[in-house]
């Protein structure tokens, strides 16, 4: 009995079990369209299917005139969230991995709508102007981007300030709140997430094909209450992991009291 042509799903199945095994290394020129479809008895289309769907993974890229070339991916750099705001001559930082990044050019400055999931951190209306200053970040050295960071500030807050500036001098942001506004000590929490970049922000962190962000949202508040900033930090999934000690609770303590064994 003939064997059912192969869907495209099974075509990608096998081909990223052989990049994920190691039998397609990185650099690896993938089997010609043609030939994979006449392997699995599929038309070129679904097999062209097959090698979307890794694209999307970020597992391949298509390379004119070469063919389907297995990504060779970065090694990850490791950002130790130290659970604590640090400082230099710069101002706050809150990594130490990333206290040499320097902006990679003038911060975009903006009147508008903050994105629909950081209205509510806001406390805000989802058609509510807000200051946006976005910010692109890099090695000083290479100038190759590291991450997006834009900042969302309330109107009530920023609006006729000096933090409108593109230049807001030694400290930035924070010292502004702080130290001019009234609006310290601050205080920061910080989540994160993940989600698909835009195709700007591809472009920007020059980022593969397939390629997800990691997403660090932080919130700056103030003593009584006021939150001031939502900061939306973004970087390729690919080039970094995000790391934090683990500290002990005094319930967790060693040595401590332990459960008596009834066996002994």
């Amino acid at each position: 009995m003939e064997k059912p042509p192969a869907h495209y799903r099974q075509l990608a199945d096998d081909l990223r079990t052989g990049i994920v095994n190691g039998l397609y290394p990185p650099g690896t020129v993938l089997p010609r369209i043609a030939d994979l479809a006449e392997e699995y008895g599929i038309s070129k289309q679904t097999a062209r299917e097959a090698i979307a769907v890794l694209e999307a993974e970020g597992l391949v890229e298509v390379v004119r005139r070469r063919g389907t070339v297995v990504r060779s991916l970065p090694q990850r750099r490791r950002l130790s969230r130290v659970r604590q705001v640090l400082r230099d001559e710069r101002g706050y930082y809150f990594d130490p991995a990333a206290q040499p990044w320097v902006a990679l050019r003038k911060p975009t400055i903006t009147w508008a709508p903050a994105p629909r999931d950081l209205c509510a951190l806001l406390d805000l209306a989802p058609n509510a102007d807000v200051l946006v200053r976005d910010r692109l970040m890099g090695s000083p050295d290479n100038r190759q981007p590291t991450q997006l960071a834009t900042s969302y500030l309330p109107a009530a807050v920023a609006r006729g300030t000096r933090l409108a500036q593109a230049d807001t001098g030694p400290g930035g942001i924070y010292d502004i709140l702080e130290r001019e506004l009234g609006y310290g000590p601050l205080a920061w929490h910080e989540t994160i997430t993940s989600r698909m970049p835009t195709p700007d922000e591809s472009t920007a962190l020059q980022a593969p094909k397939g390629t997800p962000l990691l997403r660090i949202i932080r919130i700056a508040t103030s003593p009584d209450g006021t939150i001031v900033e939502v900061n939306d930090t973004r970087m390729r999934a690919d080039e970094y992991e995000i790391g934090y000690p683990i500290t002990r609770h005094p319930t967790a303590e060693w040595p401590g009291n332990r459960p008596t064994d009834p066996t002994v």
